[in-house]
């Protein structure tokens, strides 16, 4: 078991775990496809939070635009790195923070969210045994499939 395990962690070091996500922003995306390819370290000025920072370790992050609405974009967002808080921070810094993040976004909406909307929407891995790829997907939060139908209405 311990090394099914280590396998696993294995992959997630070298990062060849595909990990996307889909993510409801603020603002309109003008391009189709966006990579934001900015090093992230702690914030200087707080912490707890994370930034985009000089000298800090390599993050990638591939954006691609799902629908646009008037004032908000529905996006999904592939992982060539994993860091901490990697997609939100990304997101603030060109200028398009996720709904209802507390700690990256100072816009407000007048969506009621159950926190950002971030969802882990797919994930694929090797399996360690089989060596089959395996693909897992989560269908999005309900609050979010809401906040998307309301979007479609404006």
């Amino acid at each position: 078991m311990m090394q099914l395990i280590c396998v696993l962690l294995e992959q997630l070091k070298d990062h060849s775990i595909d990990r996307t996500y889909r993510a409801i922003c603020h603002g309109v995306i003008k391009d189709d496809e966006i990579t934001i390819n900015a090093p992230l370290g702690r914030s200087d000025k707080d912490r707890k939070k994370m930034a985009v920072k000089e000298g800090g370790k390599r993050a990638v992050t591939h954006v691609t635009v799902l629908e646009r609405f008037k004032d908000y974009t529905y996006v999904e967002c592939k992982l060539e790195t994993g860091r901490t808080h990697q997609i939100r921070v990304h997101m603030a810094h060109i200028g398009f923070p996720l709904v209802g993040d507390e700690v990256y976004c100072n816009r407000k909406t007048h969506f009621k969210t159950d926190g950002q909307c971030l969802h882990a929407y797919k994930l694929g891995f090797i399996h360690p045994t089989t060596g089959e790829k395996i693909e897992t997907i989560a269908p999005i939060p309900e609050y979010m499939g809401q906040m998307l139908i309301k979007l479609s209405m404006l």
